[in-house]
C-alpha cells in the first residue's frame, strides 16, 4: 500500500505540471486557506531530496510566486468589497478574534506582520485582507510580502528537503518528518503570539488601572476638603 502511495506521488511529483500545481495551490491557499499548500511544497521538497525532482530551486520560486500573487487577490478583495466581506467571514468567535487582532496588528507592527502571518495558518489571510479593508498602502504591502512570500517558499521546500535528506529510502518517513517540523513551527508561533497577547491585555489593564487612581487622586484635592471650625 506504502509503494503504491510513494509511487503515484513520484507521477505526480515527477511532471513538469508540478510547478504549476505549486504556484496555484499557493495562490488559492492565500485567500481560501482550506487547501493546504504548505503540505503541498514541504511534500515537493522531501521528493526533491529523495529522487531529485522536482528540482527545490523550481519548488520554491513558483510556490512564493503563487502565495505572492494570493496574498495581493486577498488584499484587494479586502479593498473592493471592504468591511461586509470581511464581518461575513468572520462569523465566529475564534474568526472575529483574529481579524481584530490582525487590524491591531497592522496598526502597531505595520509591514512585520504580514512577514509574521505568513506563518500562521488563518492569520495569513486575515493580515492581507485586513490590510485591503484599512486601506494599508500598496507600495508598503508589496515589499513585505515579497520577502513574507519567499521566505514561506523556502522555508517549507527546505524543511521537506532536509526530512528527505534524512529518510531518503522511506519518503513517507520523511514527509512525516517534514510535516511534524511545520506543526511545531506553527504551534511555537501562535504560543508566542498568544503570550504576548496575554501581557498587552495585562498591561492595558494595569494602565486603566493607574489611569483610574490618578483621576480619583485629583479628585480629592485640598480645596475640596472642609475647612475645620476653629
Amino acid at each position: 500500500m506504502n509503494d503504491a502511495i510513494i509511487e503515484a506521488a513520484r507521477d505526480v511529483m515527477g511532471s513538469p505540471w508540478v510547478y504549476a500545481i505549486l504556484f496555484a495551490i499557493s495562490a488559492i491557499d492565500a485567500f481560501f486557506p482550506a487547501v493546504p499548500s504548505e503540505s503541498l511544497v514541504i511534500t515537493a521538497g522531501v521528493f526533491a531530496a529523495s529522487d531529485g525532482q522536482p528540482n527545490l530551486l523550481f519548488v520554491i520560486l513558483f510556490a512564493a510566486a503563487g502565495a505572492f500573487v494570493g496574498d495581493h487577490i486577498s488584499y484587494f478583495i479586502g479593498r473592493t468589497a471592504g468591511s461586509r466581506l470581511r464581518n461575513r467571514l468572520a462569523g465566529g468567535k475564534k474568526a472575529t478574534a483574529t481579524f481584530a487582532w490582525a487590524e491591531r496588528m497592522l496598526g502597531e507592527r505595520g509591514g512585520l506582520i504580514i512577514i509574521v502571518a505568513r506563518y500562521i495558518p488563518g492569520g495569513r489571510t486575515a493580515v492581507t485582507l485586513t490590510a485591503g479593508t484599512v486601506a494599508y498602502p500598496l507600495r508598503k504591502f508589496t515589499p513585505f510580502d515579497a520577502l513574507a512570500a519567499l521566505s514561506w517558499g523556502t522555508y517549507s521546500g527546505m524543511i521537506g528537503y532536509i526530512g528527505g535528506h534524512a529518510f531518503e529510502d522511506n519518503p513517507l518517513l520523511g514527509l512525516g518528518v517534514g510535516l511534524g517540523i511545520a506543526l511545531a513551527v506553527t504551534g511555537l508561533v501562535e504560543l508566542i503570539r498568544h503570550r504576548m497577547a496575554v501581557r498587552n491585555k495585562r498591561r492595558a489593564a494595569a494602565g486603566s488601572v493607574a489611569s483610574e487612581s490618578a483621576g480619583e487622586s485629583a479628585d480629592e484635592s485640598p480645596g475640596d476638603k472642609p475647612q475645620e471650625l476653629v
